[in-house]
């Protein structure tokens, strides 16, 4: 929906609000026409029904609102002296409209000094959990997100079976787009993997003041702009049409950021000319041919265990092989392979020749050899003809949201001759370390800065689905964070220390407490 469909949206919403409670504001001994106001209409009911005025906000936050509205609902209903059953349940599955029936076939009571406590040990249940919902939405939402790590293209930052906590807030919260939708789950409902959301209506893209900008080698979490794309690898055009906050979170390095020109030289990637430095705690993967010698025997159980490899798991003592593949291999264990009696040779493999699968799709490079390729940037204008199009397609018309036709040599947008495009919001390239197993920018392109979700910043827990016993958990993972100098540091230790003090301390506190009385 546009900004202006949401006005006349909000104004309809306003209207309906009016015409089903200005008697109820009259009785409550305020003016009618104050139902008619805009948020000052939510004011004046949070007085009438006895409920803080910064209940407000709340009426006003995508999703929070879906779990205010029927308990405001209910409260005006026993601010009038309908607290049975049967009027929360009407005032509920009515979507309110039971109000409306109150509101013009009954005597109005107003009940200034009612009881806004109940002894009713299940109301107050209900009460404290919807209490902790709207909490816990709201962290989840606009502050910090749990997030697992389910593949392996970031191999040896980020394993498979790392759970993260996605910082909203170092890159700005995003407000939810899609209204209508389940609390704290994303595009299905758990168990039952039916859809969690309502399409409609759709809010406008706004995101609240960020504390950093996205840098290059930074880890970012995103909705993958093409999970329009129904399976893994599978180019054949079948779709999933999701909004934009409902696709599928990906969590990739960033490797170049707005205004960047990239290039991809047999497999290094290159910026503006140089090549692109990775922090220390990058670890970029790359597939590694190994040659033998075919005579000494080699403990490959140990080697692999040694380099803590596991993309070639189950090879045994063996002589009988010329040649092994290793499909994510770093530049340090590629050295200690080569020094291992019985390898004669270690190489790097290179993709060659063009592949159609890679962006723009024009036949032309492949995953190690690609580019350079312009990043937009918000605001600047670029040249289009048959050639710069491909590159630029999707922005037009799937993210930007134009009417795009191509006749010929003719490029049109929203009907009119286009010999150029400016663009409308920042975009960045993503790619995995483990570069020859990660589905990234390289096949589907451009990332919107409107499907940015956050930044990844602690793991607080690592399971490692081979281990045994105790040995499922990787402690040495538990509690560190994503980015920073130097190798990861667990900092589980601390936290226990923390803990046992907090007990301790308020052991002591509560025996001094029972002293004193």
């Amino acid at each position: 929906m546009t900004l202006y469909l949401w006005f006349v949206f909000f104004l309809a919403v306003q209207v309906i609000h009016f015409l089903g409670t200005w008697k109820l504001y009259e009785a409550a001994g305020k003016k009618s026409w104050q139902a008619a106001v805009p948020v000052y209409n939510a004011i004046v009911l949070m007085k009438i029904i006895g409920r803080p005025t910064w209940w407000t906000i709340l009426l006003f936050i995508p999703i929070i609102n879906l779990i205010m509205f029927p308990v405001i609902w209910v409260e005006t209903l026993r601010s009038f002296g309908k607290k049975s059953t049967l009027d929360t349940v009407l005032g509920i599955v009515t979507l309110g409209l039971y109000i409306y029936y109150v509101n013009y076939t009954q005597k109005l009571e107003y009940q200034k000094d009612r009881k806004l406590t109940t002894k009713d040990k299940a109301s107050d249940t209900i009460s404290s959990l919807l209490f902790a919902i709207i909490v816990a939405t709201l962290v989840h939402t606009y502050v910090v997100q749990p997030y697992t790590i389910p593949t392996s293209s970031l191999e040896k930052s980020l394993l498979i079976g790392d759970f993260l906590f996605v910082s909203k807030v170092n890159y700005g919260p995003r407000v939810p787009m899609t209204t209508v939708a389940l609390p704290m789950v994303h595009d299905s409902i758990p168990f039952i993997k039916q859809k969690s959301y309502e399409k409609w209506p759709q809010l406008p893209y706004f995101r609240l003041p960020a504390l950093e900008k996205i840098q290059r080698t930074d880890i970012v979490v995103f909705n993958w702009p093409m999970d329009t794309v129904y399976k893994f690898f599978d180019r054949s055009g079948r779709r999933a049409d999701k909004p934009i906050d409902k696709k599928s979170n990906y969590v990739k390095r960033c490797v170049g950021i707005p205004g960047d020109s990239l290039a991809i030289k047999d497999g290094y990637v290159y910026i503006n000319g140089k090549k692109l430095v990775m922090p220390e705690r990058a670890k970029p993967q790359y597939s590694y041919e190994v040659a033998l010698d075919g005579k000494t025997p080699i403990d490959f159980e140990y080697l692999l265990r040694e380099l803590d490899i596991t993309d070639a798991a189950g090879f045994k003592n063996s002589a009988t092989r010329d040649t092994i593949i290793f499909s994510a291999l770093t530049a340090a264990s590629a050295e200690r392979l080569k020094n291992t009696p019985g390898i004669t040779a270690v190489t790097r493999m290179i993709t060659k020749g063009d592949d159609p699968s890679i962006f723009p799709h024009n036949g032309k490079g492949n995953a190690d050899n690609m580019g350079p390729i312009y990043i937009p940037e918000a605001g600047k204008t670029v040249a289009l003809n048959t050639e710069s199009l491909p590159y630029y397609k999707e922005i037009i018309s799937d993210y930007e949201g134009n009417d795009l036709k191509v006749n010929g040599n003719e490029i049109r947008i929203n009907g009119a001759v286009a010999k150029t495009y400016t663009f409308k919001q920042n975009y960045y390239w993503m790619m995995g370390d483990n570069r020859h197993n990660s589905e990234d920018s390289r096949y589907w392109g451009y990332v919107p800065e409107n499907h940015i979700v956050g930044k990844p910043v602690f793991i607080w827990m690592s399971w490692d689905t081979n281990g045994k016993g105790l040995n499922k958990i990787r402690w040495n993972r538990v509690f560190t964070t994503v980015d920073g100098e130097g190798q990861p540091q667990s900092y589980f230790q601390y936290f226990l220390l923390v803990l046992v003090l907090f007990f301790v301390g308020d052991y002591f506190w509560k025996k001094r407490k029972e002293n004193k009385a």
